[in-house]
């Protein structure tokens, strides 16, 4: 097959949409699909000295100039495959070529309809999230990474489909671990000491951003409960991710646990392997997901999952985690402490889980649902 891949923007330095758009294109390299890879490019952005202009100059890359760009190139394609839903308008102008795009999560649509009231969105950001509704509500196939996304989407489109019937305009595909993450790896040098860990010390771990569903202050709610419990007394919270918001330092003075938590900014892969893989357990106690990625990186590496009792993070999980109420922090952190008393088995159902999410397993999957969208345009074209 022929196969154009549309990434992102790189300039909004979305990372995990290019670490996604990177193990697709090498994953179908490796199975002899001929792939292209398209994306904007800066232009006029390149004469913004300002960042908030230098946003808006984007829009112009995104929208003006490179669907002249992306008709010209789909032309020579057999499929034409947009890898992020925020991008859904380019697929009007590909309507004569097979095509399909991944919703990765519909979120940012939910807020702008004032679904989450912690949320305030701008009008700007109303009508780009009602321009990216209309577009995946007009897109021939939907790939989503979790059934949860899959729901919701549903409810916000009307299209139907599901993980096991080849119905509809939907299917759920799974996502891949993007890195080769492992057990047993040690840190790097001088790794621990600039993170101001002492030699032995454990640790609860946090992967995450500051968008308001990843409840980073629920996480230090939580860690500071922990800390109440005899056995866990003497442990820690690292924190990956982005400096910490004032927010959140002011549930840090008001827990009084500056002396136990550290952050952790710009880590590198391999620092976050063996971060992962000498924790206690990974704190992920998402409001909401598109999916979860960190709960598998966790499992990849031996490391024990607390996460949410709400999908799609039971979905990603399966039976590999310790399932809490994200909101319920005091009941979190009994449950936690008694679920750690199992730590080997949640270790050994969490390497079994990853199976689910083998590359080749996925990689089948989205191949079978190529040769099927292209058929179904042969046939309407003949």
């Amino acid at each position: 097959m022929r196969i154009l891949l549309v990434a992102n923007y790189e300039p909004d330095a979305q990372e995990s949409m290019l670490r996604y758009a990177f193990w697709l294109q090498r994953t179908l390299k490796e199975r002899g699909h001929q792939i292209n890879v398209t994306a904007p490019e800066p232009f006029f952005s390149k004469f913004a000295r300002r960042q908030g202009l230098k946003k808006y100059l984007g829009y112009l890359d995104k929208f003006l100039l490179f669907p002249r760009q992306l008709r010209r190139m789909a032309q020579t394609c057999d499929l034409v495959h947009v890898l992020d839903h925020s991008n859904s308008m380019y697929l009007r102008g590909v309507r004569e070529r097979a095509s399909l795009i991944t919703c990765h999560d519909v979120l940012a649509i939910r807020a702008a309809r004032g679904e989450f009231p912690q949320v305030s969105v701008a009008l700007s950001g109303q009508l780009l999230q009602r321009w990216i509704l209309s577009g995946l509500r007009s897109a021939p196939h939907i790939v989503c990474d979790s059934a949860k996304t899959a729901k919701d989407l549903m409810a916000l489109t009307g299209k139907q489909g599901d993980r096991h019937q080849q119905i509809g305009q939907l299917r759920v595909i799974h996502v891949p671990l993007n890195w080769g993450y492992r057990p047993g790896a040690p840190f790097p040098p001088g790794f621990v000491s600039r993170l101001g860990l002492k030699a032995g010390e454990c640790y609860f771990l946090h992967v995450g951003g500051n968008q308001w569903y990843k409840n980073r202050a629920g996480v230090l709610r939580i860690f500071a409960r922990l800390i109440e419990q005899d056995a866990l007394s003497t442990s820690k919270l690292i924190m990956v991710g982005k400096t910490w918001t004032e927010e959140m330092l002011d549930v840090i003075r008001e827990e009084r646990i500056a002396d136990r938590v550290i952050q952790a900014v710009g880590v590198s892969n391999e620092e976050l392997q063996a971060l992962y893989g000498n924790s206690l357990a990974l704190l992920f106690p998402s409001l909401e997901e598109g999916f979860g990625w960190p709960i598998l990186e966790a499992q990849a590496c031996g490391c024990p999952v607390i996460t949410s009792f709400r999908e799609p993070m039971s979905e990603v999980a399966g039976d590999a985690a310790i399932l809490i109420d994200p909101e319920d922090f005091r009941g979190a952190a009994a449950i936690i402490g008694e679920g750690l008393q199992d730590s080997q088995r949640l270790r050994a159902a969490g390497f079994r889980n990853l199976s689910r999410f083998s590359d080749k397993a996925i990689t089948d999957e989205y191949c079978a649902y190529y040769e099927e969208i292209i058929r179904i345009a042969s046939a309407s074209m003949s």
